[in-house]
């Protein structure tokens, strides 16, 4: 009898961002650029959480609008909507029905302990409210409405999907086997970039200094200007080794932007002073953000075709989460849905 072979079902993998601002470069050397990778070996969901982002005030044009930056700005870092589902959280309204739902199987202790809450709280003392305080369920219903395996998260994430996970379990257990236990998702870590301004700090869009964060969306003549401006120290030898932290980040950013190995830099910049390496650092990084910046524009300069991949993005997320959500919905009694 001929041997048959069937192709493994891939895993699924939920993720989400909040349309609250652009990518840095670490956050794009260190994370974002290797998510294209993931729709080859995953099933992949990719949502725009714009839900979440009204637990603080927001402009309502200013969100719709940056709602249809971080989509655009997803794709163009290589989300494919023929690949992979990719949607604005709001457009579908299972997130939300979920997360009441799950909101009658999470403790008030559980989520007086989250550390997020406490820090948010801090940061928006005027506008402490029930959303801020509820937003992990609302994150644990994201996950589980899509049946996830697994999660990409920070190290600032690992409580809530823990949370995500103690949900799931005390709801199977109560109501019978109902939702897949997601897992965290740990990516390949890219190079960890730090500040231009104190190389001792990871780069990060909160810097004090403006200077010390590069953006992706950062024109040609910005990110020149950064690099120039980039602390290094008092020696004139490109060599990545141990007191050489501003020349240590720049031979880093270097060579996640070129390929180039830490002794192949040394080489070619050997008997150069630290202004020509530094412009050629720029130079590098502006030429590998040119495509990705030139994709960006030209998917936020066509809004129709942006609007038609979040509606389609929708709709499948939507057929999705329907079987899960009328699945719940028998289980904890509801009228049958006609």
């Amino acid at each position: 009898m001929a041997e048959q072979t069937t192709e493994q079902k891939k895993q699924r993998i939920f993720s989400a961002i909040q349309p609250t601002g652009v990518f840095t470069l670490g956050n794009y050397i260190g994370a974002v650029r290797n998510w294209d990778k993931l729709q080859e070996q995953y099933e992949c969901i990719y949502a725009i959480a714009d839900l979440h982002a009204i637990t603080v005030m927001q402009e309502p044009a200013k969100l719709r609008q940056n709602t249809m930056r971080a989509f655009a700005l997803m794709l163009a870092c290589g989300m494919d909507p023929e690949r992979s589902i990719t949607f604005v959280q709001s457009l579908n309204p299972h997130h939300a029905e979920l997360s009441w739902v799950l909101s009658c199987s999470t403790m008030f202790g559980e989520l007086s302990r989250m550390t997020q809450f406490k820090d948010k709280s801090r940061r928006h003392s005027d506008n402490i409210n029930a959303g801020l305080f509820t937003y992990p369920v609302l994150m644990a219903a994201d996950i589980l409405a899509y049946n996830a395996d697994l999660v990409p998260i920070g190290a600032d994430q690992k409580q809530h999907l823990e949370l995500a996970r103690n949900i799931a379990q005390r709801f199977n257990q109560r109501y019978g086997d109902t939702f897949t236990v997601p897992d965290c998702y740990i990516a390949p870590q890219g190079a960890r970039l730090m500040s231009l301004q104190d190389p001792t700090k990871k780069m990060s869009k909160s810097d004090e200094n403006a200077n010390g964060c590069v953006f992706i969306l950062d024109d040609k003549d910005t990110i020149l200007r950064k690099f120039k401006r980039a602390v290094t120290d008092s020696e004139t030898e490109v060599c990545f080794r141990e007191g050489k932290d501003g020349i240590n980040n720049l031979m880093t950013i270097y060579s996640a932007v070129t390929g180039k190995t830490f002794a192949e830099i040394e080489a070619e910049f050997a008997g150069k002073g630290y202004g020509d390496f530094k412009t050629a650092v720029g130079e590098a990084v502006a030429d590998h953000l040119a495509p990705l910046q030139a994709e960006y524009n030209r998917l936020i300069a066509d809004k129709a075709y942006l609007t038609a991949c979040m509606n389609n993005g929708a709709e499948q997320a939507f057929r999705l989460t329907r079987r899960t959500l009328q699945k719940v919905y028998r289980k904890v009694g509801f009228v049958d849905r006609k």
